[in-house]
């Protein structure tokens, strides 16, 4: 195994672990619930093949299906949100030759991409695992609210996260 690969799958178990543990007892407000699992679907390699992406992003969702007891939402979203993963990058940075390193990050694409790419991948996971949750518009303004207020909570521990996982050499660009 590569150096990159136990990166990721260490990142993977972590990012599992601290939705599973802490993030899914959060609930601000009783609409805005942080949802940052899926930031490893966001990170993984453009380089990787859609069949992996795929896998990993369904196994991903099933596994944080098993632990919370949402019977596939998760699995169904993640799934959902790999295949479009390349399709939304694509709005943001026309030519793949264009990245600096293999992984979307705020160094490899620039901070303005970066951050429309980040906020549309959690934008497309909220109101996705939302409209799965609600499964109806009965209450539009609830879903709304609830689809709104976790993009930006998700997304702000997200960009912690990212500034985290950067290495030193990248934060001074």
């Amino acid at each position: 195994m590569s150096k990159t690969t136990l990166q990721f799958l260490l990142l993977g178990f972590i990012l599992v672990l601290a939705q599973v543990v802490v993030f899914n007892h959060i609930c601000l407000f009783n609409v805005a619930v942080p949802m940052v699992f899926f930031y490893l679907i966001i990170r993984l390699p453009i380089t990787l093949s859609i069949n992996w992406v795929l896998t990993i992003g369904f196994f991903l969702g099933l596994i944080v299906d098993i632990f919370s007891d949402t019977y596939g939402m998760n699995a169904l979203a993640c799934t959902i949100e790999a295949m479009l993963r390349r399709p939304i990058l694509r709005l943001y940075v026309p030519r793949e030759e264009d990245l600096t390193r293999p992984e979307p990050s705020m160094y490899s694409l620039g901070t303005s991409a970066y951050l429309k790419y980040l906020l549309t991948m959690t934008l497309l996971y909220c109101t996705l695992i939302f409209l799965i949750e609600a499964f109806t518009f009965f209450n539009p303004i609830q879903l709304g609210l609830r689809i709104v207020t976790s993009t930006m909570l998700s997304m702000v521990l997200m960009l912690g996260i990212d500034s985290l996982m950067t290495p030193r050499s990248e934060k001074r660009l």
